[in-house]
């Protein structure tokens, strides 16, 4: 997913005025360009709207899905615990001037909510797409999920050795109590095993932790 801006035009009604467009779509970009981010960056956004792109078709609303991409981390401060609702108000305020209509509207901030607990209701394929794509970096390979750890853990530099590893542990455990990581089919018989692998070995290796379940 090489070209944002074009990404973000695809992803609107062709009613949308250009000037809106192009300052809503410049705001998401200097948002996801944040120098705090070192993981939740503009490379994030596309790995999740390319693995959005190639299953598109398995969705009801896949506009919805590309949309709660785009708006998903756009507040991104880790010394904040309220990203994912201020981001889904941010869209919230955004899309109506984009003339994105009220029920998508309604399900991108659902979307991006969701994205808080990453646990989507059985038969939820929007929001089981979005947070297949949005944790799609677990089942990465060991150096690619080295460097996903060590971008987070940048970003989370305020924080001490003892009370990152805490705050880290508690995340890996809420992730490893989910009855699935992924959603969608075939991602979920890709991937899952592999991501629990990672997430598991994480919390072992590095974290210290002895409780993985």
């Amino acid at each position: 997913m090489s070209d944002l801006p074009q990404a973000w035009r695809d992803a609107l009604p062709s009613s949308a005025p250009p000037s809106a467009v192009s300052r809503i779509g410049d705001d998401l970009l200097a948002r996801w360009s944040e120098p705090h981010r070192h993981y939740h960056t503009v490379e994030h956004l596309a790995a999740v709207l390319g693995v959005i792109a190639e299953y598109a078709d398995r969705v009801p609303d896949p506009d919805a899905v590309r949309l709660a991409a785009w708006f998903h981390d756009a507040v991104y401060d880790p010394r904040r615990v309220d990203n994912e609702e201020a981001s889904a108000l941010l869209a919230e305020a955004s899309l109506p001037e984009l003339t994105v209509t009220p029920n998508r509207i309604a399900e991108v901030a659902r979307l991006v909510r969701l994205t808080a607990s990453h646990d989507p209701l059985p038969g939820d394929r929007n929001g089981g797409l979005l947070i297949d794509a949005d944790l799609a970096i677990l089942a990465a390979s060991p150096e690619e999920y080295r460097a996903y750890t060590v971008a987070i853990r940048r970003e989370y530099g305020h924080l001490d050795d003892a009370v990152f590893a805490a705050g880290r542990a508690s995340v890996l455990h809420n992730l490893l109590s989910l009855p699935r990581l992924f959603h969608t089919p075939v991602l979920r018989d890709d991937w899952e095993d592999l991501a629990r692998h990672n997430t598991t070995r994480e919390l072992v290796v590095d974290l210290g932790r002895t409780e993985v379940g």
